[in-house]
């Protein structure tokens, strides 16, 4: 990864591109420029797919400290992009990447994509425009051209808790197949044949999670019924009403699988306004506050989000103190428990 950013620092035009280059390439004003640049209000998205894309063509960078850092000095600041500020999963996490990062005098600066790829890749210019020295990114799973060396140019990049198909970071995971399996295999050997999936299958950890899901029913000799199956849950408002749906089948499921914790708890309240709160059994990835005291039969696939965070802050700090590492990416898998 080093190794091909510094072939990608010698192989840059020594021409910095302008805001005045980039609204040539577009073919809108500088004035269109500035307002992309500012979040975007008032652009037509037509104009604002241009100008970014013409953005990236030219490599341009909005420098915000140009002025008051010296050539090769460090800005102290390390951009960390997370996907939902709202969920206290992703709360963990940061506090793991800071704790890690403040022993080294580093500070952070945070960004909420909102699962979007378009404001991930906004959020990721801007911080590559104050010169951040590092970026820690919880991809939303949409392009990654933003991503790339061309655009990061030498800003070292670890990916927290999920991989982007067919490209290549430092990258910190939870042990998602294995954890959703096992939570499975829980519910299988306690006699529940009818086991419902709740989740988002579109993102990667509930892609990999759906994996382990249908792993154990295969290896029990079961089917797993696709009527049971809800993949596009992506709140708890949704997944509420997913399973108040299954709960409402003439030959309802005896036991349901939550693919987040989010889930879980929508789970959790569609589930309390039936008469089948008191058997429904609920195992659900990822651990929050008071799910050992829910009057349901409630297991937990836990796993240490702090330390994960911890984890994506040591790869980036090994980037930046040995920024002529040529070495491979590396990827670290933490293991998961079950709990209850």
């Amino acid at each position: 990864m080093a190794a091909n950013a510094q072939a990608n620092r010698q192989g840059r035009s020594s021409a910095v591109p302008t805001l005045h280059d980039v609204a040539a390439h577009a073919g809108v004003s500088t004035m269109t420029v500035s307002r992309v640049l500012g979040g975007g209000k008032n652009v037509r998205p037509a104009k604002m797919e241009s100008v970014l894309a013409s953005i990236e063509a030219l490599g341009y960078r909005k420098n915000e400290n140009a002025r008051s850092l010296r050539p090769g000095q460090r800005t102290g600041l390390i951009g960390v992009i997370i996907t939902n500020v709202a969920n206290p999963y992703y709360a963990e996490v940061q506090l793991g990447i800071e704790e890690t990062l403040a022993a080294h005098n580093l500070r952070l600066l945070v960004g909420n994509s909102g699962e979007d790829a378009q404001r991930e890749r906004q959020l990721t210019a801007d911080f590559v425009g104050r010169q951040v020295d590092g970026l820690i990114v919880v991809p939303s799973g949409g392009a990654t051209e933003h991503l790339t060396e061309k655009f990061l140019g030498s800003t070292p990049l670890v990916l927290a808790t999920r991989e982007l198909e067919g490209f290549e970071a430092d990258t910190v995971l939870i042990d998602d197949i294995n954890g959703a399996y096992l939570g499975t295999k829980k519910l299988i050997a306690e006699g529940h044949k009818r086991i419902a999936f709740v989740g988002n299958t579109s993102l990667f950890t509930g892609k990999r999670r759906f994996e382990g899901f249908v792993k154990a029913h295969r290896e029990s000799g079961l089917e797993v019924n696709p009527d049971l199956v809800k993949s596009g849950q992506h709140n708890t408002t949704t997944a509420q009403q997913a399973i108040e749906e299954l709960l409402s089948m003439e030959e309802a499921p005896t036991a349901v699988f939550s693919a987040n914790n989010r889930s879980t708890i929508g789970i959790l309240r569609g589930a309390a306004a039936t008469a089948s709160s008191k058997t429904l059994r609920v195992v659900g990835f990822d651990n929050f506050e008071l799910s050992d005291m829910m009057p349901f039969a409630l297991t937990v696939i836990d796993h240490d989000a702090r330390e994960l965070g911890r984890q994506a802050g040591k790869l980036l700090l090994h980037r930046l103190e040995h920024e002529d590492d040529d070495s491979e990416v590396r990827h670290i898998q933490l293991p998961t428990r079950l709990l209850g």
